[in-house]
């Protein structure tokens, strides 16, 4: 995909300010529900914005993994705690918290202007999802599983837990 194109600048464009609208949708929002509905937005921004690098497994992997399950796990959060709507946002911790937030702010400043970036642009794989996933699924095929059974029975767990109260 050729970067020059005026439609990949739009495109990255797009995505770019559905990342961040959504990124302040969750921030500044005062309804939980409605702070999840703009996570998924910004996540899909972002696998948008992975396309656009042809990276795509990070992309499929955003939509399946962040914009599918996780985004579901934080929903499922928020409907069984049955507090939707925010509480007091003048609090006694937000002068610390947007202290810690300027300073990494400058921090990542700092870091991004004195880093010299590799731009490769050598000939890309065409092919790189079957690589990586003869490399996931192979030998750590187990741990994988296991992993998605742990969570499926933390998940169980917190309905369980919920339906008692």
């Amino acid at each position: 995909m050729n970067t020059n194109e005026p439609a990949v600048t739009i495109a990255f464009y797009v995505f770019s300010a559905l990342t961040l609208g959504g990124a302040a949708g969750v921030v500044f929002g005062r309804n939980m529900f409605h702070a999840a509905l703009f996570l998924v937005a910004s996540f899909f921004g972002l696998a948008g914005i992975y396309v656009l690098l042809q990276a795509d497994f990070l992309a499929v992997v955003q939509v399946l993994i962040y914009a599918g399950a996780i985004s579901i796990l934080v929903v499922f959060a928020i409907m069984l705690t049955r507090q939707v709507e925010r509480g007091n946002e003048w609090n006694q911790l937000r002068g610390p918290g947007l202290l810690l937030g300027v300073l990494l702010l400058l921090g990542l400043l700092f870091v991004l202007t004195g880093t010299q970036w590799y731009t490769g642009m050598g000939p890309y794989p065409a092919d790189t999802v079957s690589t990586l996933a003869r490399q996931i699924f192979g030998p750590w095929v187990l741990p994988f599983e296991v992993a998605s059974v742990l969570l499926l029975a933390a998940l169980v767990g917190a309905i369980i837990i919920a339906r008692e109260e």
